[in-house]
């Protein structure tokens, strides 16, 4: 309820168009865009123009506080704040209002003798849209950091997949949360092919997910063109863009920004819209910073599987360099003790102990090469027993490098798989292609195991190529150390990824999760994701 002071303080004021006002027109001409009002040092309100007096009276009751507070402090002594702000409902909406509050000499008539202090006027700006603006950047930043914040205790116990997924899920929720971004595709620049591989996407259709798109200006759509350009795009009507390929079901624009680190495009950030001219110049720079805070968030990603690659290899030297001596000596040692002693039974413990020394050297020698090879290979190729989980099953195993994949083969088939190998990604797609093309048992497979880098296709692909052969098939990725240069990880674990081994892995850890996955194909439970 309004009270009685609040109603004369807005009561009685006069147009500045009144006769009596036309001494201040000079004062307020540049300013008429603005509210302006002229008040008593008490605040009744004596002149105002037309944008003043269109404000809530609320409003107008706020400005006149304001300008009997600012004469108070005058008349103090105290220091005058000349500029305020202040919220108040305009046309019940929530508006934000910047009020610059000047002392006026006595000139107006019915006011002082001139040059004496006589009232205060007071310009009111609607400051809404910049107000709005600014919180909306003090968000951004806010979620930005969020991206490229991570835990030390939390990350260092996820591998590479879980860590993707981690950052989808927050640039899913900032995307929708703050830029009102409900239909948008993160796509990655590959470096070799130049094609933008799909890494996030939401709200999109499936035929929308599946273009294949390259880095380039032409019949590549928007992002071919902003990711080969580096420059942003807004598609204001899609219909008439010739730019434009499909995205959203009866998309009416789009906004397309490039994801760029140290100046560099790394790929692009897309969204679609149902509405025509949807995105604006806000809406652009807006997608702009936050493409950046996830070009960055991917960026740190990618340097701490750099960083875990390195230090294994730097950790498993110098500790192969630590141990050689010792099992030089105790090699010396041992094969001395076998030329002076007589007895056989020292004599075969100390081909025991000769042994085990090799076995040592041979397997810090593989721990050395990284994600090249396998651990406990030896021993699991020795085992002889075959599974019933897993004999007879049929598995194609798509890996590069032979001596993996050979290693792959003999165990499997010791615990009676039917294993098929192929060390590129050509070969392994012909396969899967012709078995899905014939439906023959015979030209299927029960499981696919493949690596991530292939060299001529990646993880993904063998994956797709599974899954159109077979929608149900289960699909076990390698890595090593983590890294997926293509990001097959998080685009296969959207569509039903069995698990991702990470090299190098323990061999019993491969048929551990084999056994797991075709004991699921086999009871015809849904595949877990891997995550």
């Amino acid at each position: 309820m309004m009270t009685q002071r609040t109603k004369s303080l807005i009561e009685g004021g006069q147009p500045f168009d009144s006769p009596g006002a036309s001494r201040d027109a000079g004062l307020v001409s540049e300013a008429l865009a603005h509210g302006l009002c002229v008040c008593e040092f008490d605040g009744r309100l004596v002149l105002e123009n037309a944008e003043f007096r269109s404000y809530s009276p609320a409003v107008r009751a706020r400005v006149a506080e304001l300008c009997r507070a600012t004469a108070a402090d005058a008349i103090s002594g105290r220091k005058v704040r000349r500029r305020r702000t202040f919220k108040g409902s305009l046309v019940r909406q929530d508006r934000t209002f910047e009020v610059v509050v000047s002392m006026l000499p006595g000139i107006i008539a019915g006011g002082g003798a001139p040059g004496a202090a006589g009232r205060v006027a007071a310009l009111v700006r609607d400051v809404t849209a910049r107000e709005r603006f600014r919180r909306k950047l003090v968000a951004l930043d806010r979620a930005g950091n969020e991206l490229v914040h991570l835990e030390p205790e939390t990350i260092e116990k996820m591998h590479v997949a879980e860590r993707l997924k981690v950052l989808e899920s927050k640039v899913v929720r900032f995307a929708h949360d703050l830029l009102h971004f409900d239909h948008f595709a993160v796509r990655l620049l590959n470096e070799n092919s130049r094609e933008l591989e799909l890494v996030i996407a939401t709200g999109l259709s499936e035929k929308a997910c599946s273009i294949k798109l390259y880095a380039r200006p032409d019949h590549n759509g928007i992002s071919g063109f902003v990711a080969s350009t580096g420059r942003s795009y807004i598609c204001n009507d899609v219909s008439k863009d010739p730019l434009y390929v499909y995205g959203l079901d009866q998309a009416g624009s789009s906004l397309t920004v490039p994801l760029k680190l140290f100046d560099r495009v790394i790929g692009v950030f897309n969204v679609e819209s149902a509405s025509l001219n949807a995105f604006g110049p806000y809406d652009r720079q807006f997608a702009e910073i936050f493409g950046h805070y996830i070009a960055m968030a991917l960026h740190i990603l990618n340097l701490l599987v750099v960083e875990r690659y390195t230090t294994s290899q730097n950790t498993t030297g110098n500790v192969q360099g630590e141990l050689t001596e010792p099992l030089n000596d105790l090699s010396a040692e041992a094969q001395a003790l076998k030329d002076t002693s007589m007895d056989p039974e020292v004599a075969r413990h100390v081909e025991r102990i000769l042994r085990d020394v090799e076995a040592i050297r041979k397997r810090m020698k593989n721990i050395a090469r990284g994600p090249q090879t396998l651990l406990g290979a030896d021993e699991a190729v020795r085992c002889t027993d075959v599974d019933p989980a897993l004999e007879s099953r049929r598995v194609l195993v798509v890996d590069n490098e032979e001596e993996t994949a050979s290693t792959i083969r003999e165990v499997l088939t010791r615990r009676g798989c039917a294993v098929a190998v192929c060390n590129d990604g050509e070969s392994a797609k012909k396969l899967l292609l012709q078995w899905e093309l014939s439906q023959d048992p015979d030209d299927g497979f029960d499981l696919v195991l493949s690596d991530i880098n292939i060299g001529d296709a990646t993880g993904y692909e063998i994956f797709a190529s599974a899954k159109a052969a077979r929608p149900d098939i289960p699909v076990i990725l390698m890595t090593g150390f983590g890294y997926d240069p293509h990001h097959s990880i998080v685009r296969a674990s959207q569509e039903g990824l069995q698990c991702v081994l990470f090299k190098p892995f323990q061999v019993e850890k491969l048929v551990d999760e084999v056994r797991r996955a075709l004991r699921r194909d086999c009871a015809g439970d849904q595949v877990a994701p891997p995550l």
